[in-house]
């Protein structure tokens, strides 16, 4: 078995611990639908929000998940002039027989604009 790293992340809509709760929640839930992720294989998950996202850790979602014995960290994500506001990224480092071009990144919301490349055809509503 190998480290993958599969990405993801989304926009929230306020700076509420509902709202931040509820789209990580929703972005890991389809990282790992698309990967047919099993959270034992989960090696750890890392977090950032952006500045404007203070009211929870994102990390509390996968709590609530069930994902109780995963490593999880939770970091501020570095301002950039112009950056996508109000935004969650996730990494997620599991141990999968896939190769790297297998692995399903998911991008929702405004985050989209994150990755064009890695989403056509993908995430479309």
């Amino acid at each position: 078995m190998r480290c993958l790293g599969v990405r993801g992340a989304t926009s929230v809509t306020d700076n509420t611990r509902e709202s931040i709760i509820a789209a990580t929640r929703e972005v890991l839930e389809e990282i790992v639908a698309k990967n047919d992720l099993s959270i034992d294989d989960v090696a750890s998950v890392i977090f950032t929000a952006t500045s404007d996202l203070d009211a929870a850790h994102p990390a509390n979602a996968a709590r609530e998940l069930g994902w109780i014995n995963t490593p999880l960290l939770c970091m501020q994500e570095m301002f950039v002039v112009g950056g996508l506001p109000r935004c969650v990224r996730v990494l997620i480092l599991w141990n999968s027989e896939r190769q790297a071009d297998q692995v399903h990144h998911v991008y929702l919301g405004e985050a989209r604009s994150l990755r064009p490349d890695l989403l056509k055809g993908e995430n479309d509503d």
